[in-house]
C-alpha cells in the first residue's frame, strides 16, 4: 500500500514517518510540509533520524508520487485542502486531525462522502478500548453517578478538550442515550451553583511534555469507578493509524472509525 504523509516534520507526522517505515505491507511515496518549512526538499528518512527513504519532503500534494492512502494529523484548515486532493484523486484517507467546528465538520463529511476514510481522534488501541468500556459502563451506571473526563496534554497542543476527551464524552452519551451537546459543561468558574444531575464535565490541564492522559470517572456517594488510559509514546497513534490504512484497502465509500477497524462495533 502506497501512502503519503501530510505535516511531515511534526510529532505525529515524524512517527507516522517511522511507523511506515517500520510496518509490513506499506511504502511512503510522499511527505509534505507547509510552504517555507525547513524540511521541503530533505529525505523524509533522513528528516526523522533513519536511513534514506529516498522520499524528499514537497510542500504540495501535486508533486508526490500516485499514492493509495492519504494519512493526515494537521490541522482543520489544511486537512480541509488535503481531503479535496483525496476526492479527485480517488485514494482512500485516514484522519487523525482534530479541532473542526460544526462547518468545517459539515464540509470535510460532503468532501469525503465517496471516499473511504477512517476518521479518529485517537489511534490507540487502548483508548478504543476505553471508549467502549466507557459507553458500557455509562449504560449500567444511572445519571446517580456524577461523570467527569479529565485529560492532559503537552503545552504545544493548541485545542481544548482533547478529541479524545470529547470522543470519552460521546461514549458516555451515547451509553445513557442523550446527546453530549445537551449535558457537557466545558468550564466551571465563579458562582456556579450545585452540579446539575447528569450532566458531563471536562477539565484540561496543559504543560510540559505529557503525551496524553485520559480519565473518565463515575462519582457516587459511595463509590468512583475510573476508566483511564495514559499514553507514553506517539508511536502507539501512529502504529494505530497504519493500522487503520491497511484495514481501508478493499473498504468501499464511507466514513469509519478506528472502533471499525478493530471490530468493536
Amino acid at each position: 500500500m502506497r501512502i503519503i504523509i501530510t505535516g511531515a516534520a511534526g510529532r505525529m507526522g515524524q512517527m507516522l514517518i517511522r511507523a511506515v517505515a517500520q510496518a509490513e505491507g506499506v511504502r511512503l511515496v510522499g511527505a509534505t510540509e507547509r510552504a517555507g518549512s525547513p524540511a521541503i526538499d530533505q529525505d523524509a528518512g533522513l528528516l526523522v533520524g533513519l536511513e534514506m527513504l529516498n522520499v524528499h519532503v514537497k510542500d504540495h500534494l501535486n508533486l508526490c508520487d500516485e499514492a493509495d492512502v492519504l494519512i493526515d494529523f494537521t490541522a482543520p484548515e489544511a486537512c480541509l485542502s488535503h481531503a479535496k486532493f483525496v476526492a479527485e484523486h480517488e485514494m482512500a484517507m485516514v484522519i487523525g486531525t482534530t479541532g473542526f467546528d460544526a462547518e468545517q465538520q459539515a464540509e470535510l463529511n460532503s468532501i469525503l462522502k465517496n471516499t473511504p476514510t477512517v476518521v479518529a481522534a485517537n489511534y490507540s488501541v487502548g483508548v478504543n478500548l476505553a471508549l467502549s468500556l466507557i459507553e458500557q459502563a455509562a449504560k449500567v451506571l444511572s445519571a446517580d453517578y456524577d461523570a467527569e473526563i479529565y485529560e492532559a496534554h503537552h503545552k504545544h497542543k493548541v485545542d481544548a478538550p482533547s478529541g479524545t476527551a470529547l470522543a470519552m464524552g460521546k461514549a458516555l452519551a451515547a451509553g445513557r442515550d442523550v446527546k453530549l451537546d445537551d449535558v457537557a459543561v466545558y468550564s466551571r468558574e465563579g458562582m456556579t451553583g450545585a452540579r446539575e444531575s447528569g450532566s458531563i464535565g471536562f477539565s484540561v490541564v496543559r504543560g510540559g511534555n505529557i503525551v496524553g492522559d485520559h480519565k473518565a470517572m463515575f462519582i457516587a456517594d459511595e463509590e468512583r469507578i475510573e476508566i483511564n488510559h495514559f499514553a507514553s509514546d506517539r508511536m502507539v497513534f501512529a502504529k494505530g493509524a497504519v493500522r487503520a490504512a491497511l484495514w481501508l484497502a478493499g473498504q468501499g465509500a464511507g466514513r469509519y472509525d478506528m472502533q471499525d477497524v478493530l471490530g468493536l462495533k
